[in-house]
């Protein structure tokens, strides 16, 4: 079986089932875990945000949407050359990922996952190894991902629980969404402006404080903790920041969100981060 993956959560996802051999492709995004960098990539970005702040991204992004313009592009030939039997792809967010929409036809089976709460995440990762043939696998990796954040919500169950907004983007500042505002939850927190299962949106620093949290976790997506730090200088909060890897451990759909969990509880509770991912 020969797979190209086109968004991170999926590549991780079949490497943690023991699949990794099966990769022969893999999104310009796919970093984990590391040995598939070696692969070759099959999309690439038209928005370089490596030297652009928040708001000239959040801007760029805006008008390429507005345009209905695709933020990737699929190297076609690359894929073809490939000859790939499944490709997976998304019909989450066509901001962060190649999307099932544009896919050209290539003869390979595409699978499409769109997870938005952390149910579905795990039933994802289910659904992939049942159409990988990886059904023992996957039960192990999903029932590994429910022990996991089970035992971390058991830790914290009791305790007193801080005030929380999760900004999934800094400039504008973004309410949570999806499952992130869950990973608050069962971490021992609570989320004073996300919603589970909904779309992430923008809203001010005002709207923020207004909600009094008592604590502010800078998880822009895509962004890395020391990326994440930088980007939250000089916000006025009106309670302590804290940035994390949200590009590892929270915006990706795949096993590390338990990962994310027990480090929203380290910093929620000082409880130590279990093992990794």
């Amino acid at each position: 079986m020969r797979v190209v993956s086109l968004l991170p959560s999926a590549t991780e996802i079949v490497a943690s089932l023991g699949l990794g051999g099966a990769l022969v492709g893999r999104s310009h995004e796919c970093n984990w875990p590391p040995e598939v960098e070696d692969l070759p990539p099959v999309t690439v970005t038209r928005l370089d945000t490596a030297p652009l702040a928040g708001a000239d991204i959040d801007r760029a992004v805006r008008s390429s949407m507005a345009a209905g313009e695709s933020l990737f592009s699929v190297d076609e030939q690359t894929i073809e050359a490939l000859c790939p039997d499944v490709i997976i792809t998304q019909h989450l967010c066509r901001i962060c990922s190649v999307s099932d929409g544009y896919l050209r036809e290539t003869g390979a089976r595409v699978i499409s996952l769109g997870p938005r709460t952390l149910a579905q995440v795990i039933e994802s990762v289910r659904h992939l190894a049942r159409e990988l043939g990886a059904v023992a696998q996957g039960e192990d990796v999903a029932g590994g991902m429910l022990e996991r954040i089970a035992a971390v919500t058991a830790k914290v169950a009791g305790l007193r629980r801080p005030r929380v907004f999760l900004a999934e983007w800094l400039d504008p500042p973004f309410v949570c969404g999806h499952w992130l505002p869950e990973m608050v939850e069962a971490a021992g927190g609570k989320e004073v402006l996300g919603v589970a299962g909904h779309r992430s949106a923008s809203t001010t620093w005002e709207a923020v404080r207004a909600a009094k949290p008592e604590l502010v976790v800078a998880a822009p997506c895509g962004y890395d903790q020391a990326r994440a730090a930088r980007e939250a200088e000089g916000i006025d909060a009106g309670c302590p920041v804290v940035a994390v890897d949200a590009h590892r451990y929270f915006a990706r759909p795949a096993p590390s969100l338990a990962t994310g969990v027990e480090i929203l509880a380290g910093i929620f509770h000082a409880l130590p981060r279990g093992e990794a991912c």
